[in-house]
């Protein structure tokens, strides 16, 4: 429930703000600022293309797994008690990422980091719910989200300042070591000002919903990841035959858990509403589509370009800057305006941007590159992404109930980060398919081709979608004022920008 508007406000609530920011931050910071350490990691511990795949998607992946799972562990134990748990283990292993001798374990923490962060992202909503109320939570919605959505944005350039400044001679492990000094003084703050609630020990957690969501996804992932460097061997078509079934086992799982009384991780009607099932289609094909291709882009400018760790990072800035263009218009009155019509243009500037770049990549020579050879095309599909980013949850989340809306936006969530990694995963693999025969524009044009189907197959999905959005404050549950939609801790609605 949020805040009771009859008591005294709570005294530090704007240090809570301030804190799941921070927190926040620096876990979403974690999605993105790797992108630009592959050949520092290929030269500190023989990585390989496979191996930059799973540091970089393997975030992602227990990420997304994780997340719905982390929101019930909060009503149940208390979201004080999760984040304090979560933020800590993220701190941890931050700190063993940074220490990892070899590319092997290093991927480990990186799991454990991302598992880490599914724990913590879904409490802070819900714990600024606990604290604030009426015109103050709307404010602070205002605020979080689109700080929120900056941790994207400057994560490729604040790790190519980090590892192409070498500090005190650490090199790329400074990147994970920033969240040291961060994740300590936000555990330190949160520990004594966030106050103490406890949990709903009748919720029950759903852990047989949680082992098959996180088989399923490890089961579409790996093969994705090594298919393309063994081959594509018949154990790779059955892992992702096995995902499938993996997952409609789930949706069996969760409509039997409620049909027997019990409280399943996910509420079993949403996965009847044609529109939000389609919904989580697109999200995974639309952020499929733009983490892998900010991924190709970065590497593009390395390996290919021969650019360093910061010059790559600073040449994410067209897309990072389109896609603050295409939000912000969007945002500010494109969506009210157009209503659905904003995720069907959306697509297709990104369509003119990519055959904008692909031209544009057909152009280079021989003779010395600049990002501004490309920054044109890459800006404009940036306002493309920009103007969907902005807009997708609104219109997926109108599809569901009133009480539905805490269990959808968890879902929602996990379903990008998920979609996140599987785009890494393939367009990884796209990338270097070509890229080890030193044709490294082509390996981009491959890209560009696969991002084109993705895009197709998202903008057939978006005229099934509602034609109308939900207003931003009933996403995060405000209203009606007389309930709290749905979980609280499973209600974190992730802001992504690129």
């Amino acid at each position: 429930m949020g805040a009771d508007p009859t008591t005294e406000p709570y005294r530090w609530r704007w240090l809570i703000l301030v804190v799941m920011i921070v927190a926040e931050v620096m876990d979403l910071l974690d999605a993105s600022i790797v992108n630009v350490a592959g050949p520092a990691l290929e030269e500190s511990l023989g990585a390989s293309s496979v191996g930059l795949q799973w540091v970089i998607g393997g975030y992602a992946l227990t990420l997304g797994a994780g997340l719905v799972l982390g929101g019930r562990l909060g009503d149940r134990y208390g979201r004080r008690r999760m984040f304090l748990i979560g933020l800590a283990a993220f701190t941890l292993s931050s700190l063993l990422c940074a220490l990892s001798p070899n590319i092997e374990s290093l991927i480990a923490f990186r799991l454990l980091q991302g598992t880490a962060g599914a724990i913590l992202l879904p409490q802070g909503l819900g714990l600024l719910r606990e604290n604030f109320s009426g015109p103050e939570l709307t404010k602070v919605f205002a605020i979080f989200g689109p700080v929120l959505g900056l941790g994207g944005i400057i994560g490729p350039v604040l790790g190519g300042f980090l590892i192409e400044g070498d500090f005190f001679g650490l090199g790329w492990r400074s990147v994970f070591l920033v969240n040291l000094p961060i994740g300590l003084a936000a555990l330190a703050v949160a520990a004594k000002f966030v106050p103490k609630k406890q949990g709903d020990r009748t919720v029950r957690v759903d852990m047989v919903g949680a082992g098959l969501v996180v088989a399923s996804c490890a089961l579409m992932v790996l093969p994705l990841n090594q298919g393309q460097e063994d081959g594509w061997p018949l154990w790779t078509w059955l892992c992702m035959a096995a995902s499938i079934v993996g997952f409609s086992l789930f949706a069996l799982h969760q409509r039997r858990t409620a049909a027997a009384g019990r409280e399943p991780l996910v509420t079993p009607g949403l996965l009847r509403k044609p529109a939000f099932t389609v919904g989580l289609g697109g999200i995974a094909l639309f952020f499929g589509g733009l983490i892998g291709t900010q991924l190709v882009l970065t590497l593009f400018l390395q390996i290919g370009q021969h650019f360093s760790a910061g010059d790559a990072g600073l040449g994410n800035l067209p897309l990072a800057v389109g896609t603050a263009i295409g939000g912000a218009v969007s945002g500010a009155f494109l969506a009210d305006k157009i209503g659905r019509k904003v995720l069907q243009v959306g697509p297709l500037v990104q369509l003119a941007g990519a055959a904008l770049l692909w031209f544009e990549l057909d152009r280079l020579g021989t003779g010395s590159f600049s990002i501004w050879d490309i920054a044109p095309g890459v800006a404009v599909a940036g306002i493309g992404a920009g103007m969907v980013i902005a807009a997708l949850f609104s219109f997926i989340l109108a599809a569901v109930d009133d009480d539905e809306i805490g269990s959808a936006s968890g879902v929602l969530s996990a379903v990008q980060a998920i979609g996140g990694s599987i785009g890494v995963a393939i367009f990884g693999s796209v990338f270097f398919a070509k890229a080890k025969t030193g044709d490294f524009t082509a390996g981009f044009h491959h890209a560009l081709v696969v991002q084109a189907c993705l895009l197709a197959a998202f903008l057939a999905i978006t005229f099934l979608l509602p034609k109308k959005g939900r207003p931003e404050e009933e996403q995060h549950g405000i209203t009606p004022p007389a309930s709290d939609s749905g979980s609280a801790g499973s209600g974190a609605k992730r802001d992504v920008a690129v």
